[in-house]
């Protein structure tokens, strides 16, 4: 997939563990560490916006568009 999710690089910058963010952000662990390891589908803007409330950023911290490789198919 070509959007990458950086939470545990912000995480390890603001040296916060993922059960003090989840309590900060109000989400399961399970949810969180869905998104944190790159396998959430989608995310809600208020969940995006809580996660850059507590780790003081922004969501271009977070997330990161990184286009897919084209295959040399003609």
């Amino acid at each position: 997939m070509p959007i990458i999710v950086n939470v545990d690089v912000m995480m390890a910058k603001r040296k916060m563990s993922l059960n003090e963010l989840s309590e900060k952000v109000d989400l399961t662990l399970a949810n969180l560490s869905i998104l944190k390891t790159g396998k959430a589908k989608a995310i809600r803007f208020s969940t995006l916006e809580a996660i850059c409330k507590a780790l003081d950023c922004q969501p271009g911290d977070i997330l990161e568009y990184v286009p897919a490789k084209k295959s040399n198919r003609r």
